[in-house]
């Protein structure tokens, strides 16, 4: 039986990634040692790196004005790296609360002694995504936005057109659909949904906003790590090298631009089921719905979980909601296969049918 993984990550990962993975593991290019052996000193793996990050440059844009970081400690350390690499000149920054883990960056953000955190909160009828202003305070060191919500399955599928440096959480929706790196002063992206395995973080940061740190931690300071091509210290080796992978295979497939068509023609296969179904509904704003993260759920928690119990039997695994929403959700990150989606449909169709849905 054909197993898909709809998690929200660690999610899916391309095939043809983890045959090369398991191709490498017993020795790296003929090297005699697997690509979680060698040195991060060694020539082996400073191509390695420098092509890695070549490729993602090529993927999305980044001019050489920004520095492109492969780091450890996922994007949650990164909630406080932001500020302190970035709120140096009016120590005052603004947050969008968008969701739950828009919540965990300001809650890190306000644990900084003297930065001013203020917080634009949803307060618009119909919508769940808070509402950008178009002119923001001028003494702003930045605005802080994460570009897909995971557990609530909402984006913002555009920068904003603000005055102010951008700040953006991408880790969910990174290369799944086009933005302008242009568009923001730093970008930062757990790896573990469209780039690979967990335990590394890609951080695209413009070089100009990179200043001298008196007081920050060497291993969170951008500048340094900048310097030293993200290997200051022992470097994520074998993640940046699964990374490299992915972008190669995204590379292949026609980019960004490519996997968008087909990211939104999935979204748009489940959303119009969605919309015509008796059994199960969505309830996020048209133009606020993720195509990254689908959620859904039936008007019963009890019948939510007996569809993720039945659609497991059938191979269509990791399907329940965050435990704080509940429901279901469907990650179809860049690896998914359109099969996979159709399946899915499939099954929810299969149950609307045995559950009051004829």
């Amino acid at each position: 039986m054909t197993v898909y993984n709809f998690s929200a990550g660690p999610g899916v990962m391309p095939t043809e990634v983890i045959n090369q993975i398991r191709e490498d593991l017993p020795s790296y290019k003929n090297s005699g040692m697997s690509v979680m052996e060698i040195s991060h000193r060694s020539p082996l793996y400073e191509d390695l790196e420098l092509e890695a990050e070549q490729d993602l440059r090529d993927l999305m844009h980044i001019g050489d004005d920004y520095a492109v970081l492969f780091l450890q400690g996922g994007g949650t350390l990164q909630f406080t790296s932001v500020p302190l690499n970035l709120a140096t000149n009016y120590h005052k920054v603004r947050y969008a609360n968008s969701g739950y883990f828009s919540k965990k960056a300001i809650e890190a953000a306000k644990r900084i002694q003297g930065l001013d955190v203020q917080v634009i909160e949803n307060d618009e009828v119909g919508s769940k995504l808070p509402t950008i202003p178009t002119t923001i305070d001028d003494q702003l060191d930045y605005l802080y936005l994460t570009t897909n919500n995971t557990i609530e399955g909402t984006t913002y599928h555009q920068a904003p057109n603000v005055n102010q440096p951008l700040a953006v959480d991408m880790s969910s929706n990174i290369l799944a659909e086009p933005y302008n790196v242009n568009d923001f002063d730093l970008i930062f992206a757990g790896a573990q949904k469209n780039i690979g395995p967990a335990g590394m973080t890609v951080v695209i940061v413009k070089r100009g906003k990179l200043v001298e740190q008196q007081l920050l931690s060497d291993v969170m300071d951008y500048r340094i790590e900048d310097a030293k091509h993200s290997s200051f210290n022992t470097p994520p080796v074998f993640n940046t090298y699964a990374a490299g992978l992915t972008f190669k295979w995204l590379k292949k497939f026609g980019g960004v631009d490519a996997i968008y068509q087909q990211n939104l023609e999935q979204a748009a296969m489940l959303y119009d089921f969605l919309d015509n179904s008796k059994v199960f509904h969505n309830d996020v704003p048209l133009a606020e719905r993720s195509i990254t993260n689908p959620v859904f759920k039936t008007d019963s928690k009890a019948l939510d979980q007996e569809f993720i119990a039945q659609a497991k039997e059938h191979g269509l695994v990791n399907l329940g909601g965050h435990r704080i929403v509940g429901g279901m959700r469907t990650s179809l990150y860049n690896a998914m296969p359109t099969a996979g989606v159709k399946k899915l449909i499939e099954e929810l169709k299969q149950f609307e049918l045995t559950h009051g849905g004829k």
